[in-house]
């Protein structure tokens, strides 16, 4: 569910007209809907209701300051994967006990902002970053509490640019090591062992693969505790799945997601962890666009629109799909248009959709790509110079922009020349 509505034939945000903000920010930019960003955290959080838990945001989706102090003030923690993330937490007031730490890459930098900062755990995903924290640690004169991500060796059945689970995917470690790389953790000086931490990948739409890797949890956290490691919490990772189409079968719950966790770990006297993104962001963002041109082709209709791959770059790197529609709501039994449906930059793979069927718009329309809200501004460019789009956040009757659309000055004078030039 989100809070996109037509209300007397327009497309509301909330309680705004996605037109009046088309009116005073321009176009292209996206829209965030402070409700369904609260109402879905609330969804998780409520799923795992009778466990000790915390929902942390996987921030890498939708990353804005007031995106995330409005998850925080409902009781979110973070998920951060690089040091800019983990001081965008802190700086929209998330202590450093409700800021986990995942990523395959962390570097010597990071480490040391998160142990002086404060931070709830290490998620560490190999034997060498190990060793590096440990020294880190020692040096700063402090434990780090980690998880080791373990690799279930599970296929997650997503797209293969985003599973993670796999033995062939670059994160984790395999799970038949996990018993000799936590031995070799209890004897550093510097780390803390505290749990185990698993996440196979992202938008799944079965529940399936969760099962299959929180069982081998299950009996890892078995194993573990006979071998004398105190295995208090499991990181559980995110990766529920969100409808990006209205004729795709719908993914689970999060009440489904929750029981299962109950069904699968519940038992073991844990605190459990996990990291959603998409499904707390995605539905709760649109991005708005203006229709250009229609231009005819040789066996087809291009709409060419003013925003581009730069501004949301899904469907060209993973051939995704966003329900796309009208501002303006289409009056009863039109009849559809077929279009490809295109931005202005000079790439082939500025695509949207192809032979997409519609309702008809023409020039100076403005139309709606739904389920924007994860993974479009964060992977925003300014290739071909195009400025970052703004991003706008409503909350009931009122809206405000949260990142300002920069001009063409301000793009350029972030260059610096050298001295001979």
């Amino acid at each position: 569910m989100d809070h996109f509505l037509y209300r007397d034939g327009q497309l509301f945000a909330e309680d705004v007209p996605v037109s009046e903000i088309a009116a005073a920010v321009g176009t292209p930019f996206y829209v965030y809907s402070t409700a369904t960003l609260t109402r879905h955290f609330k969804l998780f959080d409520d799923a795992l209701d009778g466990l000790d838990h915390l929902v942390c945001f996987a921030m890498k989706s939708l990353s804005n300051q007031a995106i995330l102090k409005v998850l925080a003030n409902a009781g979110a923690g973070m998920d951060v994967v690089s040091g800019g993330e983990y001081a965008r937490a802190k700086a929209a007031g998330v202590p450093g006990e409700k800021i986990v730490f995942s990523g395959v890459g962390k570097t010597v930098d990071e480490m040391r902002m998160a142990l002086e900062g404060g931070i709830r755990q290490f998620n560490v995903e190999s034997e060498p970053e190990m060793i590096v924290l440990d020294q880190v640690a020692q040096s700063l004169g402090v434990v780090a509490p980690i998880t080791v991500r373990v690799n279930p060796d599970v296929d997650a059945k997503t797209h293969a640019k985003i599973a993670t689970g796999k033995s062939e995917n670059k994160f984790g470690i395999p799970i038949s090591r996990a018993r000799e790389v936590y031995a070799m953790a209890a004897k550093m000086p510097g780390l803390k062992v505290i749990g185990i931490d698993v996440h196979i990948g992202s938008q799944l739409t079965d529940l399936a693969p969760f099962e299959a890797a929180y069982l081998k949890v299950a009996e890892l956290t078995k194993q573990l505790r006979a071998d004398g490691h105190e295995i208090t919490r499991l990181d559980l990772g995110g990766g529920l799945g969100i409808p990006y189409a209205r004729s795709n079968e719908a993914p689970p719950l999060p009440s489904d997601y929750g029981a299962l966790i109950k069904k699968c770990v519940g038992d073991l006297g844990v605190e459990v962890e996990i990291e959603p993104g998409r499904l707390i962001s995605g539905n709760a963002g649109l991005m708005v666009s203006k229709v250009i041109y229609v231009k005819e082709g040789e066996d087809r209709k291009f709409l060419i629109i003013d925003g581009a791959m730069n501004d949301l770059i899904r469907p060209a790197m993973y051939e995704a799909y966003h329900d796309i529609v009208p501002v303006v709501e289409p009056a009863p039994a039109t009849e559809p248009a077929t279009y490809d449906i295109v931005g202005p930059v000079c790439e082939s793979g500025d695509t949207f959709a192809k032979s997409r069927a519609m309702a008809p718009v023409h020039a100076d329309d403005l139309i709606a790509f739904r389920s924007a809200g994860a993974y479009g501004a964060v992977m925003a460019s300014e290739y071909n110079s195009r400025p970052l789009i703004p991003e706008v956040l409503v909350d009931k009757d009122q809206f405000a922009v949260i990142r300002p659309r920069p001009t063409y000055e301000e793009m350029i004078a972030r260059d610096t020349l050298p001295p001979w030039l």
